[in-house]
């Protein structure tokens, strides 16, 4: 058998293609196996662990600063939400979160998505990928697929380190709601994973923005970089009263919407409109992203 020809799995997709059947029992489950695969991969690297590593260190550090800038009458200075902190611990997680969401998270964001074709092009790994019996749309629909799921991890990470460190450092008790009502901890528990969920797919247009990125390039820096600045230039103009009218249009308008998910009754207006534009940055960049790196050529 000459080195050209197919073995094992490709060999029997290739004869029955040749009998006239069609080859879709070998590629069968190939998507999740290259999903899972993936997510290994990614959860496995050490940066992805140090990015996780330094995101949780965020509650933590925020819980330390909190408790030994406090008085022993349980007072402290500086503004009243690290006030809130000290009367109890569980909103260490929401003022973490509020602190990540300008710069940490998009950071992280963006480094993991900014690689996930620009990585492993510069690996030379990506022809190896494209030679399987994966396909282009496929290995480009688990890179997004990968890079949302770390925007879950990421911003769970920051919740459930922050109870945790509130917990340790803090009173816990019923939590009273920015509309003035008192709920308990299993109530504000739920609010909080929904919290993340809102900030998780607040983050789903900035991942699309970096797969788009790290198409044009084999050089993951650059992706990650263009990724980074175009997170805090979308920050910049919203916040700039003379452009206001851009405001509808820029991802990072809701990013801080998820406040009304603790009111009583909770406001979904927000969450809805947070969604549909995440939705519409999704479909522009991912078109474009799928347009570029179906018409690249990596196999040269």
């Amino acid at each position: 058998m000459s080195p050209a020809e197919p073995t094992g799995p490709d060999a029997a997709a290739a004869s029955s293609s040749v009998a006239g059947a069609a080859p879709v029992p070998a590629r069968r489950g190939s998507g999740l196996a290259l999903l899972g695969s993936e997510v290994a991969v990614l959860f496995r690297r050490t940066r992805t662990i140090a990015l996780l590593s330094a995101l949780a260190l965020i509650p933590v550090l925020l819980a330390v600063a909190v408790r030994v800038a406090t008085d022993d009458d349980g007072s402290g200075g500086g503004p009243a939400f690290l006030g809130d902190i000290t009367r109890n611990g569980l909103f260490v997680s929401l003022t973490a979160l509020t602190v990540a969401i300008p710069l940490f998270l998009p950071l992280t964001v963006g480094v993991v998505a900014g690689d996930t074709i620009a990585g492993e092009a510069s690996l030379g790994t990506l022809r190896y990928l494209l030679v399987t019996p994966v396909g282009r749309v496929r290995l480009l629909l688990v890179k997004y697929a990968g890079a949302a799921l770390f925007c879950l991890a990421g911003t769970l990470v920051v919740v459930v380190v922050g109870a945790i460190a509130g917990a340790a450092l803090f009173p816990v008790g019923p939590v009273t709601l920015l509309s003035g009502q008192t709920i308990g901890l299993g109530d504000y528990a739920g609010r909080m994973l929904l919290m993340a969920l809102y900030v998780t797919i607040s983050l789903l247009g900035l991942s699309a923005i970096g797969l788009f990125a790290s198409t044009l390039t084999s050089v993951p820096v650059g992706a990650m970089a263009a990724t980074v600045v175009l997170s805090t230039a979308a920050q910049i103009v919203d916040a700039l009263p003379q452009l206001s009218f851009l405001d509808p249009w820029l991802f990072t308008h809701y990013w801080l919407g998820f406040a009304d998910l603790l009111r009583d009754p909770i406001s979904w207006s927000n969450f809805a409109d947070n969604a549909l534009l995440q939705a519409g940055y999704i479909a522009v960049f991912g078109a474009l992203a799928l347009g570029r790196f179906t018409t690249k050529d990596v196999l040269s």
